[in-house]
């Protein structure tokens, strides 16, 4: 990852224990009060068991090894405590070792809305929940060990699973759309574009397809693709996913949804 970061993660203390500052846990307050206005009746169940499962301290923000006491016991995972960008190569070996990395900074008030780098309140309150279901857990773990012996170039394809999957992945309910994805999860404008929005595709998840998908991460997306239940993961993590990496690789990427960034 060649971008830099203007955050700096805090380090923890010799017991595990981060310090975060009033403003900190203000800033987590505020997040987590807001969006927990916007979810429900949109996020998935399995994510809300999940929220359950973490008990998520809504006034400060939680330390990793209570989070680490319950993702072990429901999924085997833990969460690792990370700067606040990684290279890919440290990346998938954590996910290849069930350990989901966390970036311990959170964002300014300045980026209340929106923030382009995955802060604490990202990984913990869009994803975390969802790691205690075996599916997405499964999931991930395959997505790993994928990822640690692909090439550069193939983890380029890869990514765009995750993309539509981990961070932006629907579920077609019986009551309805439902949301997966942490990157939806996060944000309370792409919770609900994602949900009532009449402007994007929402099209059944084919791994091929999605492996071809142009993607960017600074709009709301113009398509979401959907699984008809978490159960899904399993069937798509036991895929031979690395040959449809090779298909998507020759057959080329679908026509950009988006136009450039620099004519946005």
């Amino acid at each position: 990852m060649g971008k830099q970061s203007q955050y700096v993660s805090r380090q923890p203390d010799e017991h595990g224990i981060i310090a975060w500052s009033d403003e900190d846990n203000a800033v987590w307050r505020d997040l987590v009060a807001r969006q927990l206005k916007h979810i429900p009746g949109k996020a998935c169940d399995e994510y809300m068991h999940g929220l359950e499962l973490l008990d998520l301290p809504q006034d400060r923000i939680p330390q990793l090894h209570e989070i680490n006491r319950v993702l072990e016991s429901t999924t085997g995972w833990q969460v690792a405590q990370v700067p606040a960008l990684i290279p890919f190569d440290e990346f998938f070996r954590l996910l290849a070792n069930k350990q989901f990395p966390v970036a311990t900074f959170i964002r300014t008030r300045e980026e209340f809305d929106y923030l382009q780098e995955p802060d604490i309140f990202h990984e913990i309150f869009g994803h975390c929940p969802l790691l205690t279901n075996p599916a997405f857990a499964h999931f991930t773990h395959q997505y790993g060990k994928l990822g640690l012996n692909a090439t550069p170039k193939e983890r380029v394809y890869l990514a765009r699973l995750y993309w539509f999957t981990v961070e932006f992945g629907l579920l077609n309910t019986k009551d309805g759309l439902r949301i997966y994805g942490g990157g939806i999860l996060s944000s309370p404008g792409e919770t609900e574009y994602a949900i009532h929005s009449d402007k994007p595709e929402r099209k059944p998840l084919v791994p091929l397809d999605a492996l071809r998908t142009p993607y960017r991460i600074d709009i709301m997306q113009p398509i979401y693709y959907t699984l008809e239940s978490t159960e899904q993961l399993f069937e798509i993590a036991d895929l031979d996913i690395m040959a449809l990496v090779r298909e998507a690789m020759e057959l080329g990427l679908f026509e950009p949804k988006f136009p450039p960034k620099n004519a946005a």
